[in-house]
């Protein structure tokens, strides 16, 4: 049987169903009635079958292909993922070395300081020094005149 003839059977059992319920009371009608359920059942069945099969053909087809690209992006994440480990053992290499020439420098930097504090210190008490120095000559200098000006003193009250 050709589809346009199942078509038309199956078009020409279900008018016959519908005159059946239109008030019709006919023993044949309900049986054609029946036959035509049974014949969709059966029909929408075999559909969901076939479209269930190609379904699962084009899932499978698709995980195939799935498969196959997840082993290339696999295999390619692999060599990015290296790459990058690679790239990241290189920058902590750098980054300690990095660590490592900052406390030198850190080191160095607090020595310049401590020898930049300790000679202006040095500079201060030289300052200082000459400072004393000057205030020990003109104190000298203030007792000798001021022994000058008590001899002249004592001279006049005689």
């Amino acid at each position: 049987m050709t589809c346009a003839n199942e078509c038309n059977c199956v078009m020409e059992l279900a008018q016959k169903g519908m005159l059946s319920s239109s008030g019709s009371s006919d023993v044949s009608n309900d049986t054609s009635t029946n036959h035509a359920e049974s014949y969709f059942l059966r029909r929408e069945n075999r559909l969901s079958a076939r479209k269930k099969a190609e379904e699962e053909s084009a899932n499978n087809d698709y995980k195939k292909a799935g498969d196959a690209v997840g082993s290339i992006v696999f295999f390619f994440g692999a060599q990015m993922y290296e790459k990058a480990l690679a790239t990241n053992q290189r920058l902590k290499s750098r980054l300690e070395t990095s660590k490592q020439e900052l406390t030198m420098i850190q080191d160095q930097l607090q020595r310049a300081q401590e020898s930049w504090s300790l000679k202006k210190k040095i500079s201060d008490m030289e300052e200082q020094l000459k400072v004393k120095a000057e205030l020990k000559t003109e104190n000298q200098r203030l007792k000798d005149e001021n022994g000058a000006l008590i001899r002249v003193i004592t001279k006049l009250s005689k």
